[in-house]
């Protein structure tokens, strides 16, 4: 899609509730990496403080919920409260080794293939090719990081098809909920303005947790997620 006047006569972003009762909500699934043989994160519905909230416990495990949108308008806002229960101390998000997050929540867009640098565009299609899935060209990810400054922008250093934004850190206290709101259209265009001025279409919302390159263990719960239009 070419962006925003495409995206404008599209349908607004409707999500489904991310928890339902004592399970993942039914509109969610979950998913690993292609062939991917580490543990996969446990994903499960738990009030904490009176709050329905997603339960994320990764054990030295990867994996993510997802809510495909059949390409719907970008939200103006982005809203979600969330805490992490046991951190993972060993997080760096900008080496490889430490590529981890006790909680994320990321939102794929429909960025046209032809705006996608020449190198990323040829590795993109080999991984949609070995994997037999539609991988998205841009995820924009608002991450629970490491020792990396409130507010950092980093490319994953796996893939600059996705790329962080820094809310939360290791200074944050354990157990304590925090209460976000994002300006999409403002983040997307730090994030991804080199390649998009304009915001594209949404493909999927993700909610995830990791902890498999770091072999460590932490546990983050997720709750209230919803869009503004």
């Amino acid at each position: 899609m070419p962006g925003v006047a495409m995206s404008l006569a599209l349908a607004a972003l409707a999500l489904a509730p991310l928890v339902d009762g004592t399970q993942l909500g039914d509109k969610w699934r979950v998913a690993t990496l292609p062939k991917q043989t580490k543990p996969v994160t446990k994903f499960s519905a738990e009030t904490v403080d009176e709050r329905a909230a997603l339960r994320i416990d990764a054990d030295k495990s990867y994996g993510n919920v997802v809510l495909d949108v059949p390409l719907a308008s970008a939200p103006r806002r982005l809203r979600w409260s969330w805490r992490v229960q046991q951190p993972n101390p060993a997080v760096d998000l900008s080496k490889k080794a430490g590529d981890d997050s006790p909680a994320k929540v990321c939102l794929s867009f429909d960025v046209p293939l032809d705006k996608v640098p020449f190198v990323d565009r040829q590795v993109l299609g080999f991984a949609r090719s070995q994997s037999g899935e539609a991988l998205p060209t841009a995820t924009l990810c608002w991450v629970w990081g490491g020792r990396e400054p409130h507010g950092t922008f980093i490319d994953s250093p796996f893939t600059r098809r996705v790329r962080y934004i820094v809310l939360r850190n290791s200074s944050d206290a354990a157990g304590t909920w925090f209460d976000e709101s994002r300006d999409v259209a403002a983040d997307f265009v730090r994030a991804f303005g080199d390649e998009s001025p304009q915001v594209p279409a949404v493909t999927a919302v993700v909610v995830g947790g990791d902890s498999d390159n770091t072999a460590a263990h932490s546990v983050a719960h997720v709750s209230g997620l919803r869009a503004e239009p």
